[in-house]
């Protein structure tokens, strides 16, 4: 009797354990959703499993979050417990910039990631997108007390771009957010000592691109430092002019715009259930 009522417990539980899976791999929400909410949720999944792809993240920590387009005042974010490769449109959680979720009520946000995020889009309007990443090289350049040089004309589009902010433990504390939004101030990239690296934009291709550009000069760097040779420096001047050169290429449009249309692509071809 008593093994039967073990085996039925353990039915039970082996029952509740798919039912919590599908509660953070939601059915589609397409149809509940307005277009433009839905394109940026296909778009904001896209750059999950693409930065994934790069090798950026590969455990449950760090976000990428989005405005909604249409409800300025609500962000997309990654549920905690979804590594970045299992990412889709449907199982994003929408909140508001107090951290209460509308769209998901199983789902939870990691409060560290949430408390700066959240502040971020609340305070600087022109902001859509804002992404943080842990990629080893990004920590490593973070911890050293120079912090990250410029050594190469792609890096110039970053000259000028980059604030720093000091470690103060996990960012769950909200007074640390003014802090962070202070330290980025009207730059594109915040490099977070002994912590990590962060990026905003106007658009999510903008945001990406720029956490792009900022991880491969950290990974550009790092390696010169480990010749052990003389650097062979960047007069201020010169990547004034090169960053003057790629603004003017690009005019007042986002940044990165036909690289992460080419990104979104590769997401559609490698990754299509990104779009579920």
């Amino acid at each position: 009797m008593a093994k039967a009522v073990k085996k039925s417990k353990a039915k039970k539980a082996a029952k509740r354990k798919p039912a919590r899976r599908q509660s953070l791999r939601r059915k589609s929400v397409k149809q509940s959703v307005s277009a433009v909410e839905w394109e940026t949720r296909a778009e904001l999944a896209a750059a999950f499993r693409m930065a994934h792809h790069l090798g950026w993240n590969d455990r449950l920590v760090n976000h990428i979050t989005a405005r909604v387009p249409d409800q300025p005042d609500y962000f997309l974010m990654n549920p905690h417990g979804l590594g970045w490769h299992e990412i889709t449109a449907s199982c994003l959680v929408k909140a508001d910039f107090k951290g209460n979720i509308v769209s998901e009520s199983e789902a939870t946000l990691a409060p560290a990631g949430l408390n700066f995020h959240s502040a971020i889009l609340d305070k600087k309007r022109d902001v859509a997108c804002v992404c943080h990443t842990h990629p080893t090289t990004g920590v490593v350049v973070s911890a050293l007390k120079g912090g990250l040089k410029i050594i190469d004309q792609t890096g110039c589009i970053l000259w000028g771009e980059i604030g720093y902010h000091d470690f103060e433990g996990y960012a769950r504390a909200k007074d640390e957010a003014p802090r962070i939004i202070n330290d980025l101030g009207d730059r594109k990239a915040l490099i977070m000592r002994n912590h990590g690296l962060l990026t905003v934009g106007r658009e999510i291709g903008e945001a990406f691109t720029y956490m792009r550009r900022l991880i491969y000069a950290c990974e550009l760097y790092e390696r010169t430092l480990q010749t052990g040779v003389e650097i062979n420096e960047i007069p201020d001047a010169v990547k004034d002019h090169t960053r003057g050169q790629n603004r003017q290429r690009a005019g007042n449009k986002p940044y990165g715009g036909a690289e992460w249309r080419m990104t979104r692509r590769m997401a559609d071809e490698v990754y299509p259930a990104h779009r579920s």
